[in-house]
């Protein structure tokens, strides 16, 4: 069976799907992923019905970073029979200026793509790894790269631009946004679900450890709250978000802190994390009756209404706002908060229908329609990467 593969690599977990390829069409066969590196592995898949194919816990020593972690699954991927890999698919966050469309990865592109490791340190090394490691063990099978920038590129460059000398633009350093495959697919549902909305103006809300929203135009990304990294607009798990510029030269320059220091502490040490001093999940944190948890709760509330405005101003209106992503998908309280500011846009949310999870959670009366959709970054991964090789070939 021509199958393709999907890879998302990310710091704590390493996601992977296969989907056949019939009469030129996707087939879902099987979704897996090993998560818990270094701390409690496991490696779990399904099949394309859901039935369970393996789930296996795996001492820590046996999985103690990325690289064993894909020596792990390719192992059990290996085993499996009766699929022709035509081409392995990957995410890759960053593409910076040369790429807007997705990529045949050669040696040449991989260190280009190397190149943009600062700016994404959580996810690009790890994005680049598996397709290293992928062209040693299997170099006659096509990879390709899928940007999560590339979504966004075609923004009017005085939207894209910083207020900087235009020599930095062309340099590169620019608002590039993120989570692109994730809009791509809620655009692309959006015209299937409700086609009458999807034309319109669009708020769409990946909220989870990495959080941005998507202003959407016509199914069109035409603003994002991220820039020229992944660290700015929402706060995040670990990330702060929107922050003074000032605030990290006071970092370096009066508390004497090294690069590499300030580097961790807003990659890792800020955001949800930082604020609560308790855990950068918000499952931990809506379970928690510490006031710094409420503190943190409240803040990422805040900060989503407040880049909500400033989106439907991008719009000059709003006809619908999706959430997406583990906090939009499986945190109905934090959802009712959210829809609570956009009441002044014409929301009104159905609480009942929040509390279910149902796709549909405004009242029928609402002016802005509120939405629930699952996302499927693997799904636009494996369509860009199936649509590339037929044009390769």
């Amino acid at each position: 069976m021509e199958a393709i593969l999907v890879v998302n690599a990310g710091s704590s977990s390493l996601k992977f799907q296969i989907f056949a390829v019939v009469d030129g069409q996707l087939q879902r066969q099987l979704r897996g992923q090993v998560d818990g590196i270094g701390r409690h592995p496991r490696l779990r898949a399904e099949d394309g019905t859901g039935a369970t194919l393996v789930d296996r816990t795996i001492p820590p020593e046996e999985i103690r970073d990325l690289p064993s972690a894909i020596a792990h699954a390719g192992e059990w991927l290996r085993a499996l029979e009766g699929f022709h890999l035509l081409a392995i698919g990957h995410r890759v966050v960053h593409g910076g200026p040369n790429h807007a469309e997705p990529v045949l990865i050669d040696h040449a592109v991989l260190d280009e793509l190397a190149h943009y490791q600062e700016l994404a340190p959580l996810h690009q090394p790890n994005n680049l790894l598996p397709i290293r490691r992928a062209m040693e063990i299997n170099p006659e099978v096509p990879q390709v790269a899928c940007f999560d920038t590339a979504f966004h590129r075609g923004h009017p460059p005085h939207t894209d631009c910083y207020a900087l000398p235009m020599s930095y633009y062309e340099e590169g350093v620019r608002r590039y946004g993120f989570h692109g495959m994730s809009y791509e697919y809620i655009s692309t549902r959006l015209r299937e679900m409700l086609p009458e909305r999807a034309g319109g103006r669009v708020i769409a809300a990946h909220l989870g450890s990495g959080a941005s929203m998507c202003a959407l135009l016509d199914g069109r990304s035409v603003d994002s709250t991220m820039g020229f990294t992944a660290l700015d607009g929402l706060p995040m798990g670990t990330r702060p978000g929107q922050l003074d510029p000032g605030v990290v030269l006071h970092l370096i320059i009066q508390k004497g802190m090294a690069a590499e220091a300030v580097s961790d502490l807003l990659y890792r040490g800020s955001g949800l994390k930082g604020l609560s001093g308790i855990s950068n999940d918000m499952r931990d944190l809506l379970a928690s009756e510490d006031p710094r948890a409420a503190f943190a709760i409240a803040h990422f509330v805040h900060r989503c209404a407040l880049n909500a405005g400033m989106l439907a101003a991008a719009l000059e209106g709003l006809d619908a706002f999706v959430f997406t992503a583990g906090i939009g998908e499986h945190a109905p309280p934090v959802r009712e908060r959210i829809a609570a500011r956009l009441a002044w846009l014409g929301a009104e949310l159905d609480p009942a229908a929040n509390a279910e999870n149902r796709t549909v959670i405004s009242t029928p009366a609402s002016r802005v329609k509120l939405l629930v959709i699952p996302t499927d970054e693997e799904l636009m991964i494996a369509r860009h990467t199936l649509r590339l090789i037929q044009n390769a070939h």
